[in-house]
């Protein structure tokens, strides 16, 4: 069985099947891989522009002016930026095609880049670096658009770990632009040579996508999939166990640098020397994350991988009490491990749980698979998003800290208790067996779709 060719302008595939092995194995799979790859390097260079103000603030020393609170805050505001715009991300797919969208938000790419091009130089008002640094926040809508799209290129059995692959792919941008930094920085390079380095990689990212990528015709604009999973519980719980696996990955890589140099006096080429070590490993684990989800439940994995997050944040307290350097560092990067492994796990959670509620509701075979993509396509966006105001709020929490303590230990201890919270309702939702009987009002279907959670 062969997927019939496109039939509309612009690569459409009008028929598109990933449960049904024989379309799979026929040329399914080798489509959907196709798309992947190019997904993941246009979701690379997204999260590469969208982290590039973490960099920047490193170049920007006493001749810009600005102080440590007025670097914190102004990745806060990129980070926000990023989040916001992952919502109207998720449904373009479903307006323009997942592959038109990707070669459009690709190329706007080109906009924050050109425009901090322009105005990197000392001089330049901090409200002006305000609004370009907002501008470079549309790199993190490429990371929604993207889930969204390979949500709908592959099967169930293999979503943990393409989503992983797709994900990790795109969150090694944060280490990959750390590194080319550290490059430039040591060869006594200025910022604009970092930038200049990005404009072309942009366009060849856009232009690879056009050549090379589809659009799903079965993937249509549904706002009422979005009203639905905006109403249904499970999405916000999947959103703050999200915040503290991505939140952490993307406020830890913009904020780690800062760290070291106000709290451990680092200078900005000693801190790119340890930054993009966190970043990377994080982003490299992230697929295995959804490996180990979709073998053993992505439920489980979380749950054991915040025990650890916890116990590596009180480490870390007690590292920089101690003013430890060499152990504050290689905690951080476990930390750094731990949100890449959880942020795989996480994701891989929810296409199960819709899959799960579908079958709760009756719906059987491609009924059940179709309203299961349907939910956890649209509510990828909204967790997404929510996840992403997580590394807001780190880096507020960073800046209130020093701004309170002169150190980063009062944010820690705040982030110890959230991943101590979300621990609590990883098991208390997804993991805790009903105790006794179902009630009896409770049919077959439910009772099933309740306690196979622990497999999602």
């Amino acid at each position: 069985m062969t997927a019939p060719a496109p039939t509309r302008r612009g690569r459409w595939i009008e028929r598109w099947d990933p449960e049904d092995e024989a379309f799979w194995n026929a040329t399914g799979e080798r489509v959907a891989r196709r798309n992947l790859w190019f997904s993941v390097l246009s979701e690379h260079i997204g999260f590469s522009v969208w982290t590039l103000w973490s960099v920047l603030v490193l170049f920007m020393g006493p001749e810009y002016g600005l102080t440590p609170a007025d670097k914190f805050l102004l990745t806060s505001l990129v980070t926000l930026v990023g989040a916001v715009v992952r919502v109207p991300y998720t449904f373009a797919v479903a307006v323009f095609g997942g592959r038109n969208w990707t070669v459009v938000s690709a190329s706007l790419l080109l906009v924050p880049t050109v425009a901090a091009f322009t105005v990197m130089q000392p001089g330049t008002s901090f409200s002006t670096f305000l609004l370009v640094g907002l501008l470079a926040g549309i790199g993190g809508g490429n990371f929604a658009s993207s889930m969204t799209n390979i949500n709908a290129f592959f099967p169930l059995r293999q979503k943990g770990w393409a989503l992983g692959l797709n994900a990790g792919g795109g969150n090694i941008g944060v280490p990959v632009i750390q590194l080319v930094a550290l490059a430039i920085i040591g060869a006594s390079g200025g910022p604009r040579v970092l930038l200049g380095i990005y404009i072309p990689l942009i366009v060849v990212a856009a232009v690879l996508a056009a050549l090379f990528m589809d659009n799903l015709a079965s993937v249509r604009n549904d706002t009422g999939a979005a009203k639905d999973a905006a109403r249904d519980g499970h999405t916000w719980i999947m959103a703050v166990l999200y915040i503290g696996t991505f939140g952490s990955f993307i406020g830890y890589s913009f904020a780690f640098g800062q760290v070291l140099t106000i709290q451990f006096g680092r200078t900005p080429l000693q801190a790119a020397y340890l930054t993009f070590i966190g970043p990377l490993l994080g982003s490299l684990i992230r697929p295995l994350g959804g490996r180990l989800a979709d073998r053993y439940g992505g439920a489980r994995i979380t749950l054991w991988n915040y025990v650890g997050m916890a116990a590596a944040t009180a480490v870390l307290i007690v590292a920089g009490m101690q003013k430890s350097l060499p152990l504050f560092v290689s905690v951080f990067v476990v930390l750094f491990v731990l949100s890449g492994l959880g942020n795989g796990s996480t994701f891989k959670m929810i296409p199960g749980i819709f899959q799960a509620k579908a079958l709760a509701k009756g719906l059987r075979g491609e009924a059940a698979v179709a309203h299961g993509r349907r939910l956890s396509g649209a509510s990828m966006g909204l967790i997404g998003a929510v996840g992403a105001l997580g590394g807001v709020g780190i880096n507020l929490a960073f800046r209130q800290s020093f701004l309170a303590y002169g150190s980063g230990t009062g944010a820690f201890v705040a982030f110890l208790a959230y991943y101590g919270l979300c621990f609590v309702i990883t098991w208390a939702v997804y993991l805790r067996r009903p105790i006794g009987r179902a009630p009896a009002t409770a049919s077959a279907a439910e009772e099933k779709a309740q306690l196979s959670y622990a497999e999602v």
